[in-house]
């Protein structure tokens, strides 16, 4: 199985987010470091899609979500058959209520 992987227009604004963040409150290097190993962390999973954990948090929802840790970061995504590519739904920081996890479309 070969899929595209595709960033939804949400996870790419929370890693812009994140940039900003640690941009402001550490350094640009920093920053880059994190953004950087969040979509690193990505690599290989169009050849191996199923190799994240189901999100039980988001169990009723019909895309049975999957996600990667990488640090403090969920990367939750969903494979998206009839498109042929696996959709990064949201990047959520652990440390956040798990109820803001509910903000994916």
């Amino acid at each position: 199985m070969d899929l595209t992987v595709y960033w939804t227009r949400l996870a790419e604004n929370k890693l812009d987010d994140i940039f900003d963040y640690y941009e402001t409150k550490a350094s640009i290097i920093v920053a880059q470091k994190l953004v950087t190993g969040i979509v690193d962390r990505t690599i290989g999973l169009n050849k191996s899609p199923y190799i994240g954990q189901k999100e039980e948090l988001l169990t009723d929802r019909p895309q049975n979500f999957r996600y990667l840790v990488f640090r403090n970061y969920k990367i939750i995504y969903w494979i998206n058959e009839s498109k042929n590519r696996i959709e990064i739904a949201n990047i959520f920081d652990c440390r956040q209520n798990p109820n803001k996890m509910n903000e994916i479309d």
